[in-house]
């Protein structure tokens, strides 16, 4: 699992599991695997500038009404991809793990199944 946190055009951090998209050796884009989108919660620094209060960070995932857990991107819309660091990537692989195995204990209840009624 090769997971990074990148940014795209549309100012999203998204992390994944992200794989190249490679056509005649050039890559074009990229595949993203579970992708969520990477959201911030809270001050940074108090107003006395000194006390420094951490921030909340929440996972969701990222084009949760497609069917497909694979999203390709074109290559021009990633502005930059980086290491994320240890508590979002532990966070991110935990949150993966769990899906994965409450699919497995119950198949019927995946994000493509829902409430078909109006």
């Amino acid at each position: 699992m090769t997971v990074k946190l990148a940014l795209l055009k549309s100012g999203e951090d998204i992390i994944a599991d992200i794989q190249e998209m490679v056509v005649k050796e050039q890559v074009v884009g990229y595949f993203l695997q579970n992708p969520c989108v990477v959201k911030l919660y809270g001050e940074q620094i108090e107003s006395d500038g000194k006390e420094r209060k951490p921030f909340k960070i929440q996972l969701t995932p990222w084009m949760p009404l497609s069917f497909d857990e694979r999203i390709p991107i074109s290559a021009d819309w990633l502005v930059t991809m980086v290491e994320p660091i240890s508590q979002l990537k532990t966070m991110y692989e935990n949150g993966v793990k769990n899906h994965e195995q409450r699919l497995s204990e119950n198949p019927g209840d995946s994000k493509s199944d829902f409430d078909k009624s109006n």
